[in-house]
């Protein structure tokens, strides 16, 4: 892969089955088992025969409607869905915030949650506690939480201590889905003046987001995604005005209806 990829993905196609049994229940499946039928599933595309290389330093943003396969797609990047066929290349170090909190521990503290974050992130534990007290200002918890089980934390208080800590692990790429979401008012601004911050930085980032304007403001470039096809890549503010084009009247662009 070409020094100056972050990215590259190359023919990714993700699929999966899922159970369309209306009565998922060990008793149905024992009856099932018994008359010697077998569970009913469909194969979802998640994602098809989607190629795309992220440039080192750019911010790329990831439009769609709900099942559109960003989210896998996302996902698949960060390595925790591996491809159905095709492959993606990763050159730098990833911090990713997916789903708030994941991978917190709710017995522990806030502030031991930032240390496992950080060394989940591949920061070794002197680096993370070096950082640990700048991590706990940015989330700006009351006073005294920081050190309290999250487990008694709000979803707002949730959100802030993972957001500060995805982006302040100083990553290579930074993987964020529908994150800048986290918090008030106060917060949200905050974290959209580190995004910026981070883009001054020359980071790479990739955006899944349904705030158009953010996809505007931050992105650089951004892909239209429709049931996991990739329906259009360009500039943000052009992908935008397609993409609320085809909410408004319902159709795709014809190149896209072509293929």
């Amino acid at each position: 892969m070409p020094e100056e990829l972050a990215v590259r993905i190359e023919n990714l196609s993700i699929r999966y089955e899922v159970n369309v049994d209306t009565k998922r229940t060990l008793k149905n499946y024992i009856m099932r088992a018994s008359k010697g039928e077998k569970v009913r599933t469909r194969t979802v595309k998640a994602v098809t025969d989607l190629s795309l290389d992220i440039p080192h330093g750019s911010v790329l943003g990831i439009l769609g409607a709900n099942g559109a396969g960003k989210s896998t797609l996302m996902r698949s990047i960060a390595g925790i869905l591996p491809p159905t066929e095709g492959r993606i290349t990763v050159n730098g170090k990833i911090s990713t915030l997916l789903a708030l909190g994941v991978g917190f521990n709710p017995a522990l503290s806030g502030r031991d949650n930032i240390i496992l974050g950080g060394l989940a992130s591949g920061m070794t534990r002197a680096e993370i506690e070096s950082k640990t007290d700048e991590i706990a200002a940015f989330a700006a918890l009351p006073e005294g939480f920081i050190d309290m089980p999250v487990r008694t934390y709000s979803s707002g208080m949730y959100g802030r201590v993972a957001f500060s800590v995805a982006v302040n692990m100083q990553p290579d790429i930074l993987l964020l889905d529908e994150a800048l979401s986290a918090g008030d008012a106060s917060f949200k601004e905050k974290s959209f003046n580190r995004m910026r911050e981070l883009c001054e930085e020359a980071r790479t980032i990739v955006i899944v987001s349904h705030a158009l304007q953010t996809v505007i403001d931050l992105c650089d470039t951004a892909i239209w995604m429709h049931k996991g096809v990739m329906v259009e890549h360009g500039k943000p503010q052009d992908l935008v005005s397609h993409y609320l084009k085809f909410l408004d009247v319902g159709a795709l662009p014809s190149s896209f209806e072509d293929m």
